[in-house]
């Protein structure tokens, strides 16, 4: 066997798979891959296509005939790329393709808050709604208000782009200006100012927990926090323990600490919007995030340089 997926993929990326000609399994459970399967599949392979909830650690790296892994995602947190570099495994992602697709949804959660829909759809559903009322569900506005942005990349910087068309004034938290977004604040200081806080930055060593109980305690008692990057960015239990103590006003997360798992006392709670994990769900999105993948898995395997090499 060449080429290992570990969970059925659109078939515009199977296609480019199969056109290759080379020896292809796919794993038929659509679901996340246990660590003995994953061993198991790699065996006698020289590719990986996995996804970002597949953790390609050092030993997978040493597996002697592996030439490459493509991840059908941006971020590659889930591969150990030191172990790779070392192994000599070439590395690959999809990067740009689900920009829009996650901004849009990173608006979609941030509107979802302030208007408070699901706290709305569920007081419809249960039959609690008894008509209009100058008190009932009143939200926050989103026009004149501030949104703080913490790593304005690609995804970032369309978040931005959105905000202002709902008359949102945008500031910047990063370690360098970002071209199309700012000013830029130190990110102490946007937490005490903005109104909303949309994370987009990478998970590193230095980003872990970087909302933590000291600074999500700078935040405005009404502001929410929207978060379509990595779970382990936000310490989960502060998280959680600001908004039941009132710190906070809501959050909207489609990421999550020890994700699938669920912080329970975020599920608990009605000013949270949960999704799960739906980024970049939208059709054209994965299924050209799947033909980038599969095309850059068989670049490498062909002798070519893929497109979107990572190390």
């Amino acid at each position: 066997m060449s080429i290992f997926v570990t969970r059925p993929i659109p078939e515009q990326g199977l296609a480019v798979l199969r056109q290759a000609g080379l020896p292809l399994r796919v794993r038929a459970q659509d679901s996340p891959i246990s660590a003995g399967e994953l061993r198991e599949g790699l065996q006698g392979c020289r590719g990986l296509l996995c996804m970002l909830t597949d953790r390609v650690g050092p030993e997978l790296l040493r597996s002697p005939a592996l030439e490459v892994v493509s991840n059908l995602a941006v971020g590659v947190d889930n591969i150990h790329l030191d172990a790779a570099r070392e192994a000599g495994v070439v590395v690959t992602n999809t990067p740009g393709v689900l920009t829009d697709a996650t901004a849009d949804l990173a608006m979609a959660l941030l509107l979802a808050a302030a208007r408070r829909v699901v706290e709305g759809d569920a007081l419809v559903r249960s039959g609690g709604f008894d008509g209009w009322g100058p008190l009932t569900m009143v939200g926050a506005d989103l026009c004149g208000q501030v949104l703080g942005i913490v790593g304005p990349g690609r995804i970032g910087a369309a978040v931005a782009r959105r905000a202002e068309a709902f008359g949102m004034r945008v500031v910047v938290a990063a370690r360098s200006p970002h071209p199309e977004v700012g000013p830029l604040l130190p990110l102490d200081d946007l937490l005490a100012q903005a109104d909303f806080v949309s994370l987009h930055c990478p998970l590193t060593p230095l980003t872990h927990h970087l909302l933590d109980a000291r600074r999500l305690a700078l935040m405005k008692p009404s502001a929410i926090l929207v978060n379509t990057a990595r779970g382990p960015v936000v310490d989960e239990q502060a998280l959680a323990r600001a908004l039941q103590a009132g710190r906070l006003a809501g959050a909207a997360l489609d990421v999550y600490e020890q994700e699938p798992r669920v912080h329970p006392e975020l599920l608990r709670l009605p000013q949270v919007v949960l999704a799960p994990h739906s980024g970049s769900a939208t059709r054209r999105t994965r299924q050209t995030m799947a033909r980038m993948a599969a095309e850059g898995l068989v670049a490498v395997l062909q002798g070519r340089p893929p497109l979107h090499r990572v190390i």
